[in-house]
């Protein structure tokens, strides 16, 4: 018996992932994934489900160890479009618009309004990104230590101002109201996820007992590809430069042309953690854990209801459309769940 509870419990390591949203969470499984949101109006829980389809389905190369891990980066990308959309429209974000420039909008794009906000916001994201964790580093970088002084020194300054600037942007988005409650949803799904890896049932008092720092989570594994770039900026020290060294629009451009490489090694560092646990491990992910005390908080029991029910959701072969709302203490009337294909209809 304990064999085959064991076996069970191992067949569940990384067999689920999310991430928190507007008010929710979503949950992922190897062919399924479901967006549960509480409104905030109501306090009712309603759901967004679908199958999950992804490019390495058609092609097998796709799953090969480090180009597995840009693929699943894509895919998350996509993801995240139509669950920050969906959360966003449950929360009453779409009502009437009151300016001409709203009114414009919603004549022009109509019910894609939120996907094309998602977008944009998902650009300008990008954007700030490339400033503030490439370009930035790499000015200030320049006027401390130059490449013609010390290229090594140079390297590794760049890395440590990421560090701080992502600790520090992580630090201060914490203080906004809105964001310790995404991180208290981020907290919650954390421990549903543990309390699932560990084959106890999917109750509040279960999950409340974990904790909401998990070594396969997204914090981490934006950590992990910082250490990495790092590493890889010391490599690229071997590299003969041109007079004068490159500048920073070209310096830019190199270091987004490796970021495939970062992005792959990281997911396989990330994959490997979430699925073992010795003494080398608990080193190398150390990092990401601390920073998880910022990015997740301890969540309320109507946080962990909706985690429960994105899991089980995300689970339906599982749990069963039955179990969803079993031991939910106010889930008041279920909504109807809505796949993603009816919503772009």
């Amino acid at each position: 018996m304990a064999k085959k509870e064991k076996k069970q419990v191992c067949s569940r390591l990384g067999a689920v992932g999310g991430q928190a949203v507007l008010e929710g969470i979503m949950m992922r499984s190897k062919n399924r994934y479901t967006t549960a949101v509480r409104k905030l109006d109501t306090g009712e829980i309603v759901r967004s489900s679908s199958e999950v389809k992804s490019v390495s389905d058609k092609h097998k190369w796709m799953k090969l160890p480090l180009v597995r891990g840009v693929v699943n980066f894509i895919d998350t990308m996509k993801l995240s479009y139509s669950t920050l959309t969906f959360s966003a429209e449950a929360q009453g974000m779409d009502e009437e618009p009151e300016t001409k420039f709203e009114k414009w909008l919603v004549e022009k794009f109509g019910e894609k309004l939120m996907a094309v906000v998602a977008l944009i916001g998902t650009v300008l994201g990008l954007g700030v990104a490339v400033v503030l964790f490439m370009w930035l580093p790499k000015f200030l970088s320049d006027l401390v230590f130059p490449v013609a002084v010390s290229r090594f020194l140079n390297a590794l300054m760049q890395g440590v101002l990421r560090i701080f600037i992502f600790v520090s942007y992580i630090a201060l988005v914490s203080l906004m109201k809105d964001m310790r409650r995404t991180f208290e949803y981020h907290g919650a799904e954390h421990k549903s996820i543990f309390c699932y890896e560990a084959g106890e049932p999917l109750t509040v008092e279960n999950i409340r007992k974990k904790s909401r720092f998990h070594p396969r989570c997204g914090t981490s594994f934006f950590f992990v590809m910082m250490l990495l770039g790092i590493l890889l900026s010391v490599f690229l020290n071997f590299i003969p430069l041109p007079e004068g060294g490159l500048s920073n629009v070209l310096y830019t451009l190199m270091k987004l042309l490796t970021l495939p490489i970062v992005v792959g090694v990281g997911y396989e560092i990330i994959r490997f953690a979430g699925r073992h646990d010795n003494a080398f491990v608990r080193l190398l992910t150390a990092p990401g854990l601390w920073m998880q005390r910022l990015t997740t908080r301890e969540p309320d029991d109507a946080q962990i209801e909706v985690a429960i029910v994105a899991l089980k959701s995300a689970l339906c072969e599982e749990f069963g459309e039955e179990q969803v709302f079993e031991g939910i203490a106010q889930p008041q009337k279920p909504a109807e769940e809505t796949s993603a294909e009816a919503q772009d209809a």
